[in-house]
């Protein structure tokens, strides 16, 4: 199983960071080969809307630290997106590497049942958290990047979201996260 990790905090020791470093370990103690990519140590652009992916080239045409990344996920069979809440929506950094996402289709996708360059049957693991606690607000974040990344091939999806944690290291103390983690884990690897 090969996993692609984008790590979208600019915080060290974020809890979404946390998070997503214990769900890994959980997947490489199966065996899981995994690719980690840090968004906020990385120097790149959002997409242009150059189009170039879909007139030039079947790939991102800009060249920079986010073309490792983008190419992680044609092998890759789970992705996992990490990311804190900033403003009622994933931080900048991630926001920046979603766009690029926008490469993957094919040129005229709109017009094809089949959209994307990806293979369908990836999974995706979307990690968030949020420091308030009330978690009807911005419970909207992760079904709204699901219907975008579906159409790559992303059918199943998991969401870890901690609400609630607002200062470095509360997600230690969340148990209740960690089983979630433990159980996602499990049914990703058809234990459930």
């Amino acid at each position: 199983m090969k996993v692609t990790a984008v790590y979208g905090s600019p915080r060290s020791g974020s809890n979404s960071t946390y998070l997503t470093d214990y769900f890994i370990s959980g997947l490489e103690s199966g065996g899981a080969e995994i690719s980690k990519f840090y968004l906020n140590k990385m120097k790149y652009r959002g997409c242009q809307g150059c189009m170039g992916c879909k007139s030039i080239s079947e790939r991102c045409v800009l060249k920079d630290d986010l073309s490792d990344t983008l190419e992680s996920l044609y092998e890759s069979d789970i992705l996992i997106i990490s990311s804190g809440v900033y403003f009622g929506d994933v931080t900048s950094q991630t926001k920046g590497f979603m766009d690029r996402i926008y490469s993957f289709y094919k040129n005229k996708f709109w017009l094809t049942e089949d959209k994307s360059r990806l293979q369908s049957g990836k999974k995706l693991v979307f990690i968030l958290s949020q420091g308030n606690p009330e978690e009807t607000l911005f419970s909207d974040i992760a079904p709204r990047y699901h219907t975008l990344l579906k159409t790559h091939g992303f059918e199943q999806s998991y969401l870890i979201r901690g609400c609630g944690l607002f200062m470095p290291g509360d997600a230690v103390k969340r148990k209740d996260l960690l089983l979630k983690i433990d159980e996602t884990i499990n049914e990703i690897r058809g234990l459930n």
